[in-house]
C-alpha cells in the first residue's frame, strides 16, 4: 500500500516542473539589486520554490533561446547571467539591436511548435519578424512576409504557414499594435 499524498498537496517531481515559466525564472534575474551578478542554480530554486532538476532544465532552455549565458566556475559549479552589449559600436548595436527584457522574456515563453534546434530558429525568426516592426513601423503582413519569411523560413513550406505561426505570438509581444484595417498595418510604439 503506498502512502497517502501528504497535507501540503505535493505533486511528483514532473508536476511540480510544469509550474515554473521561463518568465518565471528570467523575473528572477530582472529582480536582483545587483544586475551584474551571475545567479547558480541555487539562488534560482531559493527565488521561485522549485527543484534543482527544474532549475536546471528552466536555465538551459533560457541559454538554448539566447536570453541568458552560462559558465562553469569550477569543478561542479555554473552560473548564468542575462547577456549584457559588450560594444560601443554603433555598428555591432545595429547588427544586434537592443530589446526590452519583456521582449526576450516573451520570446523565449513563446509558444513556437517543435523542439530544440527547430523551436530555436522559430524563436529567431519572431526575433527577426520584432526587430523588422520596430525599424519599419508602418510594414504590413505583405512586408514582412516579403522581407522576412524568405531568410527565415524555418521548416514552413509556405509563407502563409510560417505566418500562421509567427503572426499571433508577434502580436503579443511588447509596443506591437495591429491596425485592423489597411491590410493590417503593424505598428511599434515606444511605450
Amino acid at each position: 500500500m503506498g502512502k497517502p499524498p501528504d497535507s501540503s498537496g505535493g505533486q511528483p517531481a514532473t508536476t511540480q516542473q510544469t509550474q515554473f515559466t521561463l518568465a518565471d525564472i528570467l523575473a528572477v534575474f530582472d529582480q536582483r539589486s545587483d544586475q551584474a551578478k551571475p545567479l547558480t542554480a541555487s539562488d534560482v530554486m531559493d527565488a521561485v520554490g522549485c527543484s534543482r532538476r527544474t532549475a536546471h532544465n528552466k536555465l538551459g532552455e533560457l541559454v538554448e533561446t539566447g536570453a541568458l549565458e552560462t559558465r562553469k566556475v569550477g569543478a561542479r559549479s555554473r552560473v548564468w547571467w542575462i547577456p549584457m552589449p559588450h560594444s560601443t559600436d554603433h555598428t555591432a548595436s545595429e547588427i544586434a539591436p537592443q530589446r526590452d527584457p519583456a521582449v526576450e522574456t516573451q520570446i523565449a515563453a513563446a509558444e513556437l511548435p517543435g523542439s530544440g534546434t527547430v523551436l530555436r530558429e522559430r524563436r529567431a525568426a519572431l526575433r527577426a519578424a520584432y526587430d523588422y516592426v520596430k525599424a519599419n513601423p508602418e510594414a504590413t503582413k505583405t512586408d514582412v512576409l516579403t522581407d522576412v519569411f524568405p531568410e527565415n523560413p524555418v521548416g514552413c513550406e509556405t509563407a502563409d504557414n510560417w505566418w500562421a505561426m509567427i503572426e499571433p505570438e508577434l502580436a503579443d509581444l511588447p509596443n506591437i499594435d495591429v491596425e485592423l484595417h489597411r491590410d493590417r498595418i503593424w505598428h511599434f510604439g515606444k511605450g
